[in-house]
């Protein structure tokens, strides 16, 4: 029996007849959809007499096409059919009409897997290997290539296919990012969720339910699943999975049906669409979460829809907390998957849930005091959810080489992690690339190869990442804060107004052409008050009001303001203006502090801001509460400038050096 990295060594070296009519980034277009088409062929071809058999008895009939496809699946034993009497061998047959009969073989199966040879766009690559004539070459080579199930384990054949979209997704790295997460982040993640699960999972008959709204092709399931097995083999994991890109949204469903994944609750484990217009899990929850959604990607296209989910969403729901800006949507992916949690609850034997999830940097700090972002953090770390987050290195994934981290959320931490939050920096924990894939030039060291063997020109830094955030504890890679310590009141500090009053000419006259009406006391004041500067507005305008009073007259309070306007400016050694028993705010002047939770805010604002300004006040009643993870400043390392004697020397070194080859050209 053939591993199954020499079986997909046998099935990469196929992908060479495509070479010419497609680009290498191209090739798992007719790859994929080609080792699942042989896969169905090979799990099928037991039972096809029996399919057959039972269709030739029921075509013709009254049965709906749902019906008559559970019937035909009961006949092959499996949740797909194929009702077609073709097979590979037949195909490899007749050369001479390979293109129909493909399509014809494919139109064949039950409609869960049509469907997902429709979202391959397989019928598109199907004409295009024909007018190139490779199509007969390609199916000639498959059918050499056994994948039968008493020759290929399930779970070995889900091996052989995460190696194959791993390996297609990385020869297209300029676009694999968006839906293809690299293999070691995965592991890591995957290590992290489950760290605590060690005596829950280890019970007898235990099943947990694990979702991914964006999951793309189905590599963190994948993982997830792998995971349990060799950790875990009593307990069940059922995932599930959404996704709105065809391919791979193809990718993730065929690798379930190959692997014949178990599902509970009906239905199939992966679904098409967006998690947030079309959420084919509405009103499920579930034990463990996992994503990597896009980095930045704006969401004017659902705002419509998560507008007003927020706007009638409860208190205690996550979709209440704020919304992001409409040009990174990264944080509703958290939202939704935080709306999704179990409960905690002993009694119903439910243990609450866990998520761990990849973001860049915008999430942590993004957005101030009030605003959507800062909202949702601060609705996350005060309902003590916010368990840990963990700094990734630089070019780590293939269409990005930005800083990320990972976001482990949850409503059960430990005893020992209450109200805690930690940070795990792992920047530097990271080694080159053999060779580079787009973006990505530095990897985690896995300490074992793709198949599972280990490696030991290659240190297991995941495991050591994952020792240092298990062991929560305080040092210079991992740093322990309450949770209160990310957050801030962001205070407004105000300074008073001060006007200079003076009446020129122009000025005069700029007034006088909005409110000509008003000549007969703007002459009244000019004859009052001269064209000489005076300091103190206030004085000014007591005085303007005398003769107003005087003279009858009574102002409209937009005249009052045009007056001001016109004949004053700012002047930083004038009579603050009063309003009511105060003074007036200057709004160029005003200020804010984020004042940490913890501080008194009256010490803060006589210790930082009076010694600096002393007329300012602070106008509490615009107090806002925020919340943000400075990372860098939490890790900052002070690195002494250097001794100026050390600088000079260096500078008469080269000095020197400069005049040697000056004279080298000169002499």
């Amino acid at each position: 029996m053939a591993s199954h990295s020499e079986l997909a060594n046998l099935i990469w070296q196929i992908a060479d007849l495509l070479r010419g009519p497609y680009r290498p980034p191209q090739y798992e277009r007719v790859m994929l959809p080609l080792v699942v088409l042989r896969r169905f062929d090979c799990v099928l071809a037991d039972t096809k007499p029996q399919v057959l058999a039972e269709f030739e008895r029921r075509k013709g009939g009254k049965l709906e096409d749902d019906a008559l496809d559970r019937m035909l699946n009961k006949a092959s034993g499996h949740r797909f059919h194929n009702r077609s009497p073709l097979d590979f061998e037949k195909l490899k047959g007749d050369p001479d009409n390979i293109h129909s009969h493909l399509t014809s073989y494919i139109n064949g199966f039950s409609a869960n897997v049509r469907r997902i040879f429709d979202y391959f766009e397989f019928g598109t690559e199907i004409e295009r290997m024909s007018e190139a004539n490779i199509l007969y070459l390609v199916i000639k080579e498959f059918c050499e290539v056994d994948l039968h199930p008493r020759k290929v384990l399930n779970e070995q054949m889900g091996l052989v296919f995460e190696n194959l979209i791993r390996r297609f997704n990385e020869l297209a790295n300029e676009t694999a990012g968006d839906h293809f997460t690299p293999r070691e982040v995965i592991t890591l993640m995957i290590d992290l969720l489950f760290l605590d699960a060690d005596g829950l999972l280890s019970k007898p008959g235990v099943a947990m339910r694990m979702l991914d709204p964006a999951c793309g092709t189905g590599g963190m399931l994948a993982g997830a699943q792998r995971y349990m097995r060799e950790h875990h083999s009593e307990a069940k994991l059922y995932v599930y999975g959404q996704d709105y890109n065809k391919r791979a949204f193809a990718t993730a469903a065929s690798d379930m049906l190959m692997k014949e994944v178990d599902h509970n609750g009906g239905g199939e484990n992966v679904q098409f669409g967006d998690s947030f217009l079309d959420d084919r899990f509405e009103n499920q929850r579930f034990d463990y979460f996992i994503a990597n959604p896009p980095f930045g990607v704006d969401w004017k296209r659902q705002q419509k829809e998560i507008v007003r989910r927020h706007e009638k969403a409860p208190k205690d729901s996550p979709w209440s907390a704020g919304l992001p800006r409409v040009n990174d949507g990264s944080l509703l992916f958290l939202q939704h998957m935080i709306s999704k949690f179990e409960d905690v609850n002993s009694k119903a034997q439910k243990h609450g849930s866990r998520a761990a999830i990849v973001f860049s940097g915008s999430p942590l700090f993004t957005g101030g005091a009030g605003g959507g972002e800062s909202e949702i953090r601060r609705w996350i770390i005060e309902r003590d959810m916010l368990e840990a987050i963990v700094a990734l290195p630089e070019q780590m994934f293939y269409n990005t080489g930005i800083g990320t981290y990972i976001w482990i959320v949850t409503n059960r931490k430990a005893k020992e992690r209450k109200s805690t939050i930690q940070l795990v920096d792992a920047r530097e924990t990271w080694i080159p690339m053999d060779r580079s894939q787009g973006d990505k030039r530095r990897k985690i060291g896995e300490g074992k190869a793709p198949d599972g063997e280990k490696r030991k020109d290659e240190p297991d830094q995941i495991a050591d990442i994952v020792r240092l955030y298990g062991r929560f504890a305080a040092n210079e890679k991992s740093k322990l804060f309450d949770n209160a310590d990310f957050g801030y009141t962001r205070v407004t500090i105000e300074r008073p107004l001060k006007l200079r009053y003076q009446m020129s000419v122009e000025d005069k006259a700029r007034f006088l052409d909005v409110a000509p009406h008003l000549l007969a006391d703007i002459q009244a004041i000019d004859k009052a008050l001269g064209r000489e500067p005076h300091l103190d507005w206030n004085a000014v305008w007591a005085s303007i009001e005398k003769l107003l009073k005087k003279a009858g007259s009574r102002w409209k309070a937009p005249e009052e303001k045009l007056f001001r306007t016109v004949f004053t400016v700012k002047d930083a050694k004038g009579a603050a203006v009063k309003k009511g028993s105060g003074f007036e705010a200057d709004a160029d002047l005003r200020d804010f502090e984020n004042v940490p939770l913890k501080e008194d805010i009256d010490a803060y604002f006589k210790r930082e801001v009076l010694p600096h300004v002393p007329d300012a006040w602070m106008d509490r009643t615009k107090d806002k509460v925020g919340y943000e993870i400075n990372f860098n400043r939490h890790f900052y390392k002070f690195t002494p400038p250097r001794n100026l004697a050390e600088i000079d020397a260096d500078l008469k070194k080269a000095e020197d050096e400069i005049l040697r080859l000056l004279r080298e050209v000169t002499e």
